[in-house]
């Protein structure tokens, strides 16, 4: 398919957004449509500093609620992730990635819910569109390391969720998943019977949370009896006085970055 990209200043003009932080390059993939949830969202992709002055390819990790990653105009209640500068900065240490960014919709509950019997959840067709359409818009657009080893899937809350589902339901695709904050609870707990019913998937979880929000110690304990070695392929932090917000995942986000990228 012919495919539309516009910088961040461009999309700007396009359309009357207000970005205002953005650091570095972010392009925009207008009104991607999802033929698997019959949608169309735009697709935001972050190129690392040396993008145009190398040959390197990169990995990618694609983040939900895009719309929350970069920045503070779009940001939910006017907060960001801080994502871009998290990048630049890790870059510096040779720490180089490409992020996708996908906004969510009205139907997020929906789409990062994988328990179809639970709120008519539809997690599996979300996991589709990644894989089965953006994955390969972003592959053929920009120079990524394709390999499921380098290609990652991270969110918080219910992206978390999602995110640590999807590691085992397509792990064809994905390689690493980083899980902040996820919303274990879905389905008074579902995830835990969805991960131990699947076989063990090589790769790496970041997994945290805060000390102000439900713990995710006992997923940790899960994935532990699941094969996943704490400080090889399995990192649990939890932070102190650590909230359900934007703030507290964008301090964690670095050190979430290092060990998933390493």
């Amino acid at each position: 398919m012919q495919l539309q990209q516009l910088t961040w200043q461009d999309y700007r003009l396009w359309s009357g957004a207000g970005w205002n932080t953005v650091s570095g390059e972010l392009q925009v993939l207008p009104q991607v449509h999802s033929p698997q949830l019959k949608n169309d969202r735009n697709i935001l992709v972050w190129l690392p500093p040396d993008y145009h002055t190398t040959e390197q390819r990169y990995p990618v990790i694609y983040m939900h609620d895009g719309q929350n990653l970069f920045d503070r105009a779009t940001g939910f209640a006017g907060n960001e992730w801080c994502v871009d500068e998290t990048m630049l900065a890790l870059s510096e240490e040779g720490i180089k990635a490409i992020i996708v960014g996908l906004p969510n919709t009205s139907e997020r509950m929906q789409e990062y819910n994988p328990f179809p019997d639970v709120w008519n959840g539809h997690g599996d067709l979300y996991l589709n569109f990644i894989t089965d359409t953006v994955k390969p818009l972003v592959d053929d657009a920009f120079r990524t390391q394709p390999a499921r080893e380098h290609t990652g899937i991270m969110g918080s809350s219910m992206g978390g969720l999602i995110s640590l589902y999807g590691f085992f339901a397509r792990p064809d695709t994905f390689g690493f998943a980083g899980v902040m904050s996820p919303s274990l609870w879905v389905g008074s707990g579902a995830i835990y019977d969805a991960v131990r019913e699947r076989p063990y998937v090589d790769g790496k979880i970041y997994l945290d949370d805060g000390s102000r929000e439900p713990s995710a110690r006992k997923m940790k304990a899960a994935l532990q009896r699941h094969g996943y070695k704490p400080g090889h392929n399995l990192l649990y932090v939890s932070e102190e006085n650590g909230e359900h917000n934007e703030a507290a995942w964008a301090r964690r986000l670095p050190n979430a970055l290092r060990f998933l990228l390493a």
